[in-house]
């Protein structure tokens, strides 16, 4: 799946209904607040997401120096703008000048590179990092688009699992039956196939030690006769993120919840619902908020509200999940049918925290 795509859109334009001057340019279910009479409905222009971090001289040209997010004042964030959600940036660049824009919409062109566009990689505090080394065996875990980026993914009635996004730094770890090696790691680094040396100080291992991870995935793996299982869970708490669920990641049991597995059986991966394959009991998994037909505004609706980690609605919810029951491909997304809904209220809360 794309981790980053800056293309060209079919725009839809709204009233912004609390300023004569502004309106909104609807992409997907994206709104981004623009100036009023720059665009209509049927326009073309180039849409940039959110967390992607622009160059100096295009903050310049679209008039935002200072504005952005970030210390350095140039990655795109979520806004609230006289009262309405703006998501990510609608522009015509000069450098795209006489650039057919709907035969790039129509095309799929990528302009991120032409434009110096790249995405916002989160900072990794001490505790997440740590010594590395080569794991190509490893298994990684996937970046997964916004529902809002591509609302069409799953037919309505379709049938669906939608599990609570949890706020905390993902860990995944791969099990070789044949070696019994484990393998730890990052989503970050995970892409690379890098893996984190084994250390009493690294969370990641914290996670993996006090909720006997290698047991479960040995176990997993005995019983599916698979090559290599993988684990990935959120670890959460105090000290990982700005809402911890009431947890404390800074101890020996850092709070832990998994929300995938995959194996590999002969050299074909499939994707598991935990809740289906894990021994009841075994490990927390993350919330299931529901199970059946597909339906976009429930999904929608399902992604604001309160946390039910903690069982005390200690704080507002990141979102939710989205994953096709049982797992299939998507042609869109070129990759799993899975897409996540991402609450609006904690797009814009104050102090918030995004490491890796």
């Amino acid at each position: 799946m794309s981790t980053l795509r800056v293309t060209a859109e079919r725009l839809t334009v709204h009233v912004h209904p609390n300023a004569d001057a502004l309106e909104l340019a609807q992409v997907g279910l994206y709104r981004a607040v623009v100036a009023k009479g720059v665009y209509r409905t049927g326009d073309f222009a180039l849409y940039i997401p959110e967390q992607s971090v622009l160059p100096p001289a295009l903050i310049a040209e679209l008039g935002l120096t200072g504005r952005l997010a970030g210390s350095a004042a140039d990655r795109v964030k979520a806004v609230r703008l006289r009262g309405e959600l703006s998501q990510g940036i609608v522009c015509r660049p000069a450098a795209l000048d006489g650039t057919d824009l709907a035969r790039a919409a129509e095309e799929g062109t990528d302009f991120a590179g032409l434009l110096g566009i790249t995405k916002w990689v989160p900072p990794v505090p001490v505790a997440m990092s740590g010594d590395v080394e080569s794991a190509p065996e490893l298994l990684p875990w996937i970046d997964i688009e916004n529902i809002k980026r591509h609302p069409g993914v799953f037919a309505p009635g379709e049938p669906v699992a939608v599990t609570e996004k949890l706020h905390g730094t993902a860990c995944c770890l791969t099990y070789l039956a044949g070696s019994g090696r484990v393998l730890v790691t990052s989503k970050g680094l995970g892409a690379q196939r890098i893996a984190l040396k084994e250390s009493d100080g690294n969370l990641y291992w914290r996670a993996v030690r006090s909720h006997r991870l290698p047991d479960v995935a040995a176990a997993l793996a005995d019983r599916l006769g698979a090559d290599r299982v993988a684990v990935f869970g959120e670890v959460y708490g105090a000290g990982v993120q700005d809402l911890g669920y009431g947890a404390d990641a800074r101890g020996d049991t850092p709070g832990f919840a998994v929300f995938d597995i995959a194996v590999d059986v002969g050299g074909a991966v499939r994707w598991l619902d935990p809740a289906a394959v894990l021994p009841p009991g075994s490990v927390p998994l993350v919330p299931t908020l529901y199970e059946g037909p597909f339906d976009l505004d429930a999904v929608l609706e399902l992604a604001r509200g309160s946390e039910t980690v903690s069982g005390r609605g200690l704080h507002l919810r990141e979102g939710v999940v989205v994953r096709a029951a049982p797992d299939r491909r998507s042609p869109e997304l070129g990759g799993r049918a899975v897409l996540k809904a991402v609450s609006d209220a904690y797009l814009t809360r104050k102090g918030g925290t995004e490491y890796g």
